[in-house]
């Protein structure tokens, strides 16, 4: 075995290569002798070589460390042979432990081979000690090494950066450049093009488009102007293709065209395309929210608090049974109510103890929201017009445990009369109305509703606040206020309304005490509003999330009627005296001027003529409505005659008298006279049959 050895070491030693042969020398002559001393222990043989390799390490540079470290290991090999030799020569085959285990380290050293610059386990455990002492050059250049990453890095970030700002720049560039060519390209229809659409069904991809590009070009006119085109084209085209496309008739998008601009207009159309979310309203006479929607949850129903100006309204997403019919519902403890019908009882702030009419109470919604607020006290007075909806309202009035509550059946405008005047603290007037704000829920108002109909409604409800003000009082130590609403969207039907109301009362609008919602119209095209009506609120599907909505509320001032009324009324008697005076100096004139070639039938006439005067006076007790037409009548039939009585003077040459004003005539003489023309009528007749006889 030791030969074997010997024979393999020898022959492995010219396998290294000549360069190492070179850098031997340049080894310190101690490296040899302290190897050779401390050969016999390990624990001794270690720190010399670390003095080596510090040594070699300060000599040689540091782009000369692999070299070096080659070169050391190869002497260290030499001389462990040689110290190997003469240690066998001089024991022979009987050798101490320690001689074993360097001969096994010369085993592991044989059977590495070419594998042995890889070191053995001491060269391992040398080379862990020296990266250990040279750590601080190699943190060094560690440290230098990642800020160098670092900074490529970041480099590398801002020119990715920079690329893309340059990419979306050009990519902006691109459509800004292609909006143009589409601007230029966009031009109105002309009317060959209009008359083929109309032959067809409506291409509504074109009408989707074309619509799109009228609503960009009247948003900034100016510039995306279309070439030969008044903006009033546009917007009569802009109004045919809405109308066509969503189905509203030419009055009611036109109105609409006129109150909101072109986008603001394009997202309430939308809006109207959907439905509003569904919400409930929790009955306070029986429950609390927070208990109802555990017990809804439960039932699997997904809801959550309708918003924060409300603490009494829920929002139901969906639900796995029907949400009008659950236990819950049928028991009263919650109610099926739009989130804009809450605006108005909100705004009217019922208190305890108090007596309040709601002029069109059906369904109940709102009459039992008042009756929940005032915990059942006071009194209510639910009318509604209609016989077939008190049905509904009673229903829901059991149904939700109202206590406090008379339900009636009168017009309107007749509750002052039953009610009696200046007897109630407050009313909530939810008027009847076109319905142009829940649009999403009727859709046969698209194309149902025109302009004679906003003025039926905007007459009616014009009467129906008259009379909602007369009946309250406005010496009330707690009310004294009217609320006035209405779901549409129409400027005749909420602001004109209003304004009426201003000036035919002596009341005042007051803020709603509503957190949001838009300001009411000011000036609306022709029209100009008093400055108070900013006090208003407005609602709108695409701003609020609920059905279109107006709100108003009124403080009466003074029980007293506005002097303006009453002087109008005045000078209205006035004229028509003065126009009945003036028909009765005709009608005489007439008489005289015809009297001598009068026949039987002609005072028949005559006597009929003089019968006017007691149809004046039934008129006088007459509605305003027919005073005004019959007097307009009058009018007109006052001066044909008078333009015929000139025509007759001019063609004939006698002189008649001037015209002496008689004077007013007393009811009891119009009626003896009255008599005297019937008995006399009489007697001619009874001549008549005598002679025929």
């Amino acid at each position: 075995m030791p030969a074997l050895t010997r024979n393999k070491k020898k022959g492995a030693k010219p396998q290294t290569p000549p360069t190492k042969q070179v850098t031997k020398s340049k080894t310190p002559p101690s490296k040899p002798q302290i190897s050779t001393l401390k050969k016999g222990a390990k624990s001794l043989k270690k720190p010399p070589l670390k003095k080596q390799k510090k040594e070699v390490v300060e000599e040689a540079p540091l782009e000369d460390d692999e070299v070096s470290d080659d070169a050391s290991i190869d002497a260290e090999s030499e001389e462990l042979d040689e110290s190997d030799d003469g240690e066998k020569g001089s024991n022979g085959l009987f050798y101490n432990d320690d001689e074993e285990e360097n001969e096994d380290d010369d085993d592991d050293e044989m059977t590495l081979g070419d594998d042995f610059l890889e070191g053995s386990g001491d060269e391992d455990d040398e080379d862990e000690e020296e990266e250990e002492e040279e750590g601080p050059s190699d943190v060094d250049s560690d440290s230098d090494s990642d800020g160098d990453d670092l900074v490529r890095k970041s480099d590398a970030i801002d020119r990715k950066l920079a690329k893309e700002k340059e990419d979306a720049d050009a990519e902006q560039q691109e459509t800004n450049k292609q909006d143009e060519t589409e601007h230029d390209a966009f031009r109105l229809p002309t009317e060959e093009e209009l008359e083929e659409e109309a032959r067809g069904p409506p291409d509504l991809p074109l009408l989707k488009t074309r619509i799109e590009d009228l609503v960009r070009a009247l948003k900034n006119f100016k510039a995306l102007r279309p070439t030969g085109a008044r903006r009033k084209d546009c917007v009569e085209q802009l109004k045919a293709d809405l109308g066509s496309y969503y189905g509203y008739n030419s009055f009611l998008i036109g109105t609409l065209i006129e109150m909101f601009p072109p986008g603001e207009l394009m997202e309430l159309i939308e809006a109207f395309e959907k439905q509003r979310p569904t919400s409930i309203r929790t009955n306070t006479l029986k429950t609390r929210r927070r208990d109802l929607a555990d017990v809804l949850l439960n039932r699997g129903v997904n809801l959550d608090p309708l918003s924060k100006w409300s603490k009494v309204g829920l929002v139901v997403y969906d639900s796995q049974v029907p949400i009008g019919a659950t236990p819950e519902y049928l028991a009263g403890y919650y109610m099926l109510q739009g989130a804009s019908s809450l605006l108005p009882v909100m705004a009217l702030a019922p208190r305890e103890n108090e007596r309040i009419v709601d002029v069109a109470a059906a369904p109940g919604g709102k009459t039992t929201y008042i009756a929940a607020l005032m915990k059942n006290t006071g009194l209510i007075y639910a009318n509604e017009m209609k016989v077939p909806r008190l049905k509904s309202l009673t229903a829901n009035l059991h149904r939700m445990g109202v206590t406090n509550t008379i339900v009636c059946n009168y017009d309107g405008r007749e509750l002052p009369k039953v009610l009696g005047q200046n007897t109630v603290d407050r009313v909530l007037l939810d008027a009847p109305c076109s319905g142009t704000g829940v649009i999403s829920k009727d859709e046969s108002v698209k194309i149902t509703k025109t302009a004679d109909e906003i003025k039926k409604f905007a007459h009616l409800q014009k009467q129906l606040i008259l009379a909602a003000i007369d009946m309250v009082d406005a010496n009330s130590k707690t009310g004294g206020y009217i609320v006035y609403s209405t779901c549409s969207l129409m400027v005749a039907e909420n602001e004109a309304v209003i304004d009426y109301a201003l000036k035919k009362r002596d009341v005042k609008l007051v803020t709603c005490g509503l957190d949001f919602g838009r300001k009411g119209f000011i000036r609306y095209r022709e029209h100009r509003f008093q400055l108070s009506l900013d006090k208003t609120r407005r609602f709108y599907p695409h701003v609020h999330n609920m059905d279109g909505f107006f709100v108003a509320k009124l403080k009466k001032m003074s029980n007293m009627k506005q002097s303006s009324e009453e002087d109008d009324e005045a000078g209205e008697t006035v004229e028509q005296a003065e126009v009945s005076d003036d028909d009765d100096d005709d009608d005489e004139a007439g008489e005289t001027v015809e009297l001598a070639e009068v026949s039987d039938d002609d005072e028949a006439e005559a006597i009929e003529e003089l019968e006017k005067p007691e149809e004046a006076i039934e008129e006088l007790e007459k509605p305003k409505e027919a005073k005004e037409n019959k007097e307009e009548e009058r009018l007109a039939k006052s001066k044909k005659k008078k333009k015929s009585k000139k025509r007759k003077k001019s063609t004939s040459n006698v002189e008649e008298p001037p015209k002496v004003r008689k004077q007013k005539k007393k009811r009891s003489e119009w009626k003896k006279e009255i008599a005297q023309a019937r008995e006399e009528k009489r007697i001619a007749m009874r001549e008549k049959a005598k002679e025929k006889q």
